[in-house]
């Protein structure tokens, strides 16, 4: 009967894994949108706290458009799909768009 060695192999190898691209997700100013609604949509849809969508909501105001965060493609998508149906469906003519990064 033979006897039984024990192999051990080390295999070394690296992953070149891409990070997924990024996208800005920014709302867009308006002259009919109110504050409020921009506020509720930041907090709702973005997770901001009251404070945060109160800077965003004047970011937006003051500048034309305001930063609501940075997102993997089917995620901003997604977000700029619920804003436009929340304002849409609440008589808004909100706008918001998707940058690359």
């Amino acid at each position: 009967m033979g006897t039984q060695k024990d192999y051990e192999t080390n295999i070394e190898f690296e992953l070149d894994i891409d990070e997924p691209p990024m996208y800005r997700v920014f709302l867009l100013n308006d002259d009919y949108t109110s504050m409020d609604f921009v506020v509720n949509i930041l907090m709702d849809i973005f997770q901001k706290t009251y404070q945060e969508a109160e800077k965003v909501m004047l970011d937006v105001h003051q500048n034309g458009k305001g930063l609501c965060g940075i997102y993997r493609f089917e995620i901003a998508e997604t977000k700029v799909e619920q804003v436009h149906t929340r304002a849409k469906d609440s008589g808004f003519p909100l706008r918001v768009v998707m940058e690359d990064i």
